[in-house]
């Protein structure tokens, strides 16, 4: 039986990786799998969604008979220093083998020590979800074989989770039909994380990295109680939100640090019984989510209005995104395969009330507290999304109105002009020189006419890019703005004789022309005229009896 399992499996020598050998002396030999040839075809991108739009059309027509199931595993990767039951640190992207130890290699007589930071985490997060707590839980093993779990198990938690019965509230897209969701969680529960099958290029093998192994996971599984991909991918993405907020995790998918796994099954409107369960897997974005989950609904319910829904099998699909479809991968354990037990080299974890209290005390504002907040300051539900989805901009907004800035007007600003400049730049809104302070007292230089709107733009992107004052570039280049009546009508007849012209053709009914007058008498005053009050005037000039 051993030597089957293991058929195919050829140990490569430590010079493969002579830099981690030599950081380290108990770096592992690097193990290496033999595969086949892949089997799955790849497809033009074009062709595929041709494809998925002709069964889209054609499940429209069945679509209404059936209600979908779905419900979502995430594993969220901490932020600590290091690994759950030793002290290797963990860097995503470091050198193979660079940083493993006895205990994360699963070597016989090594026992795991448990990393504290992990149970503040994993109660922070439980508090947040609003969970019940387990004051009194413990860690089990979950066997099962795979090459770049060492041991042959995973240290996990069974039937006594570290929290349940929580819920999660969000509010959708307005793009998306807007509403508030509230989605139950089932439980929450600490575990380690195996290592990563890292594979060749042209598919003859597959090395073994074992950097990963016992970096601490939380696993949070969610009620069933989404129906439609648009829900489960924001479900996921408050969850990335509140993992940020709470400092416990990066949540970054791109790095694995966020893993969401979709059971999704189909039933006819009406019935009770859960339908067939179908896992999802590889699922690297959201809008990948949303995708893989609505295809997935489309191929159950078009075999169900087909008769065939005995081919609806309990099974893990992967998500292709070249194809836009999802595939077999293998068939689903069930509890009986992993035979769990309690992990006897591990104490039980018994909270205290006082412990609990200190770190629910110590919770930040979290996004749904922040939305429901920004909403009593009369934001629509779209700025609000904006500025609640990263935690940095929320800060800069809310640093930013503390000052007594106009609310709409902050957040306005943000949205628009600073979003934009980011996104040019590549830069997050901490990367900037521009502070909330003088974000504040720009947007009031503005309300006041000290300065117009188009200066208040000139002076946002010199402070975003090289930082400094508002009142101190006002000084430095001369932007006040001009507002007194009598030098702005000496600038609008100057400009009214230098173009006999265009106020003929004005005066004969080509009224857009105004645009042209105004533009040269603000080209005139280097922009510092007040738009208002030229305007006014302007009109009164140009309409005036000759």
């Amino acid at each position: 039986m051993a030597l089957t399992m293991f058929r195919g499996i050829k140990c490569c020598p430590f010079s493969m990786y002579p830099s981690a050998l030599v950081a380290r002396k108990h770096v592992f030999l690097y193990c290496t799998m033999n595969n086949s040839p892949s089997q799955t075809a790849t497809q033009d991108k074009a062709q595929a969604n041709a494809k998925v739009s002709t069964q889209s059309k054609k499940m429209s027509k069945v679509a209404k008979d059936y209600e979908a199931i779905i419900g979502i595993e995430t594993h969220v990767q901490l932020s600590t220093l290091t690994k759950a039951f030793c002290t290797c640190p963990y860097n995503y992207g470091s050198q193979p083998n660079s940083s493993v130890c006895p205990i994360c290699m699963g070597l016989p007589g090594a026992l795991p020590v448990l990393n504290s930071k992990v149970i503040e985490y994993a109660v922070r997060l439980g508090l947040a979800l609003n969970c019940e707590l387990s004051f009194n839980s413990k860690f089990d093993r979950k066997q099962y074989f795979y090459p770049d779990l060492p041991k042959g198990y995973q240290i996990s938690q069974f039937d006594v989770p570290i929290a349940t019965g929580g819920f999660i509230d969000l509010d959708l897209p307005v793009e998306f039909g807007g509403g508030h969701r509230k989605f139950g969680i089932t439980r929450v529960h600490m575990e380690e994380d195996a290592g990563k099958l890292l594979h060749t290029g042209n598919g003859s093998f597959s090395q073994v990295d074992l950097n990963r192994a016992g970096v601490p996971l939380l696993e949070i599984v969610s009620e069933p109680d989404m129906r439609t991909g648009i829900e489960a991918a924001e479900y996921a993405a408050e969850l990335q939100r509140m993992v940020r907020y709470l400092g416990i995790s990066n949540g970054n998918m791109q790095e694995g640090s966020l893993r969401c796994d979709v059971n999704v099954s189909v039933r006819p409107w009406g019935q009770i019984e859960f339908g067939t369960k179908v896992e999802i897997k590889n699922l690297n974005s959201f809008s990948a989510m949303n995708r893989a989950i609505d295809f997935e609904i489309a191929r159950q319910e078009l075999l169900h209005s087909q008769g065939q829904a005995d081919q609806i099998v309990q099974e893990t699909r992967l998500w292709e995104e070249g194809a836009q479809k999802t595939v077999t991968m293998r068939k689903k354990e069930g509890l009986a395969d992993y035979r769990y037990f309690p992990e006897p080299d591990l104490p039980a974890v018994n909270l205290t009330i006082k412990y609990v209290d200190d770190i629910r005390d110590s919770l930040p504002e979290l996004p749904e507290m922040k939305r429901r907040r920004y909403e009593t300051m009369g934001l629509s539900m779209q700025d609000i999304l904006f500025l609640v989805n990263d935690m940095d901009v929320a800060d800069f907004f809310d640093a930013t109105i503390a000052k007594a800035a106009d609310v709409k007007l902050a957040a306005n600003w943000i949205m628009g002009d600073i979003a934009a400049y980011l996104k040019n730049e590549k830069l997050s809104i901490n990367e900037v020189k521009l502070t909330p302070e003088e974000l504040g007292e720009l947007i009031a230089s503005i309300k006041s006419g000290t300065i117009s709107g188009k200066i208040g733009k000139e002076i946002l992107f010199e402070l975003l890019a090289k930082g400094g004052t508002v009142q101190g570039l006002i000084k430095e280049k001369d932007l006040v703005q001009i507002a007194d009546p009598v030098e702005i009508e000496k600038m609008v007849d100057k400009v009214i004789a230098d173009n006999p012209k265009q106020l003929e053709q004005y005066r004969g009914g080509k009224t857009k022309l105004q645009g042209f007058f105004a533009g040269q008498i603000m080209k005139a005053s280097k922009g510092k005229a007040n738009p208002g009050i030229l305007n006014k005037i302007l009109l009164e000039k140009l309409n005036a009896k000759s």
